[in-house]
C-alpha cells in the first residue's frame, strides 16, 4: 500500500505570477509532464556528506519524487519529506516500499516559505537543489536553520553560480537565490561550518542543462 500524503498547511502555495519557479502550478505541471523527472537515485552530496551520521530525525526540503527520503529511511532515519507539489508527493509515496522505509517516511505537502518547520526538531535538515529565494529578513532560511536541533546538521547543496549563469531561462535570475556563502555569513557562533565549497557533480547533469559543479554547505549546530 502506498504511504499517505498529509497536507501540513491549509492551502500550500508559493510565489506569484512573476515567480513561476515558486508556484504550486509550476511544479505540478512539471511532474505531470513526465512519467519520471529525476533519476530515482539519491543526490550525491547527500550520500557523501551524511553517510557517516548516526540516524535520527531528518527533514527533506523539496523532496520531489522521494529518492533522498527513501535513501535516508533505509539507513534508519525518521524522515519528514516535504514538497508543495501533491503530484510529486503521491509519486514518491507510491514508490516507497516496505523495504525502503518501513514506515519511516512521512510525506507532507507544505509551504515552508510561509509555515516554518518546528524549531529544534531535526538532527538533519537537507536542502538539495531547492530554489530557496532570498527574502528581506531571511525568514524562510531562518526557519530552516531554527529547525536544526542542537548537535544537528544543515546540508545545503545547489548548482554553482557559473553553471546558473549559463541557464537559458530568462525567468531565472541566479542572484535571487541563496548560495552557501550567503547562508554561511548568516550563521551565528552556535554553528560550526564543516564544508563550504564548490565541487564537481557526482552524477551527470540532467539532459539539456549545464550543471557540472555543485556548491555545498554543511554546518553543525553546536550541542
Amino acid at each position: 500500500m502506498a504511504s499517505e500524503v498529509v497536507t501540513m498547511t491549509r492551502n500550500p502555495q508559493v510565489g506569484s505570477d512573476d515567480e513561476p519557479y515558486g508556484t504550486v502550478q509550476h511544479w505540478d505541471e512539471m511532474y505531470r509532464g513526465r512519467e519520471q523527472v529525476f533519476s530515482g537515485d539519491p543526490n550525491g552530496v547527500l550520500v557523501a556528506e551524511t553517510g557517516g551520521l548516526p540516524p535520527g530525525q531528518a527533514l527533506d526540503v523539496g523532496c520531489g519524487e522521494g529518492a533522498d527520503a527513501r535513501w535516508l529511511a533505509r539507513r534508519g532515519w525518521q524522515v519528514t519529506a516535504v514538497d508543495i507539489s501533491e503530484v510529486a508527493l503521491r509519486r514518491a509515496a507510491a514508490a516507497a516500499t516496505a523495504a525502503d522505509s518501513e514506515g519511516r517516511v512521512a510525506w507532507a505537502r507544505a509551504d515552508l516559505t510561509s509555515t516554518p518547520p518546528p524549531a529544534g526538531a531535526f538532527d538533519l535538515v537537507s536542502v538539495q537543489y531547492f530554489p530557496l529565494r532570498r527574502r528581506p529578513g531571511h525568514a524562510t532560511l531562518r526557519g530552516l536553520l531554527d529547525a536544526v536541533a542542537p548537535g544537528g546538521t544543515l546540508l545545503f547543496a545547489t548548482h554553482s553560480p557559473a553553471d546558473l549563469a549559463r541557464h537559458q531561462d530568462a525567468d531565472l535570475d541566479p542572484a535571487d537565490y541563496y548560495q552557501p556563502d550567503d547562508i554561511a555569513r548568516l550563521l551565528d557562533p552556535t554553528w560550526h561550518v564543516l564544508t563550504n565549497e564548490t565541487r564537481p557533480r557526482a552524477a551527470p547533469a540532467p539532459t539539456g542543462t549545464h550543471h557540472t559543479h555543485d556548491t555545498v554547505l554543511r554546518a553543525q549546530r553546536l550541542p
